[in-house]
């Protein structure tokens, strides 16, 4: 996958794991499915393809008793299938099973976007305006990959503001589902130029706090990501 930086080798027992304050201290297996699960996500390990322990392990300085308790937690997103006697590997997309996230992904955006007019204060604002222009010079320095992570963030702590709990755990678990293809989907030029400016939109309407733009400007955001990750996936 193009313009994606060399994966620096995580050391688990490092200075910034011992920096967390204790009451917010990963355990190790919960520090190697973060990674994974990034691994996956990104596309560093492309659906299909098997997993080596031993080439993990050694990747993350840990024994095999975290990462197989890692993998226990992907394969409950449905990120990594286990395979009896036989390891495991990263599950398959399913294009179908996209367009149907898809189908329910636009109507939950355009419920966040009707909630967050109204439910939103000016700290809120404040902080998408500012993870914005972050997200935005990441964009205009070509960093794809730090601009897709600041994505996901903006959109989480959208519908975290909507203030709407049914909303925010459906939202979680279904994006869990669609990010690969929504990674793959910014990776390509033209969407991801497209993507930039539906984000200034977004932004606009939650500033001007118009209910029914955000609702409409979110919902089609996620219609032309939806159009874009299928047609990545179905192309020849």
């Amino acid at each position: 996958m193009d313009d994606v930086p060399n994966r620096t080798t995580p050391n688990m027992l490092d200075d910034s794991a011992m920096r967390t304050p204790p009451m917010e201290r990963l355990s190790l297996f919960e520090i190697v499915t973060q990674h994974l699960r990034e691994m996956i996500l990104e596309g560093e390990l492309s659906p299909g393809s098997r997993i080596s322990e031993k080439q993990l392990c050694d990747t993350f300085e840990v024994s095999r008793t975290p990462l197989r308790e890692a993998l226990k937690v992907l394969a409950r997103e449905g990120l990594v299938e286990l395979l009896p006697n036989r390891g495991a590997r990263v599950t398959e997309i399913d294009p179908q099973e996209v367009i149907d996230l898809f189908e329910v992904m636009v109507v939950l955006e355009g419920l966040s976007g009707s909630l967050l007019a109204s439910r939103a204060k000016e700290t809120d604002i404040d902080e998408i305006r500012s993870l914005h222009q972050r997200m935005m010079g990441h964009y205009q320095r070509h960093e794809r990959v730090q601009y897709f992570k600041l994505n996901q963030q903006i959109h989480q702590r959208l519908t975290e503001i909507a203030g709407n709990s049914v909303l925010l755990e459906l939202e979680a678990s279904l994006s869990l589902k669609i990010a690969r293809a929504r990674y793959a989907a910014n990776m390509q030029l033209g969407r991801w130029e497209e993507s930039a400016r539906e984000h200034e939109h977004i932004l606009a309407a939650l500033e001007s706090r118009d209910g029914d733009m955000l609702s409409i400007a979110m919902r089609l955001h996620m219609r032309r990501t939806g159009d874009a990750v299928v047609k990545a996936l179905t192309r020849d």
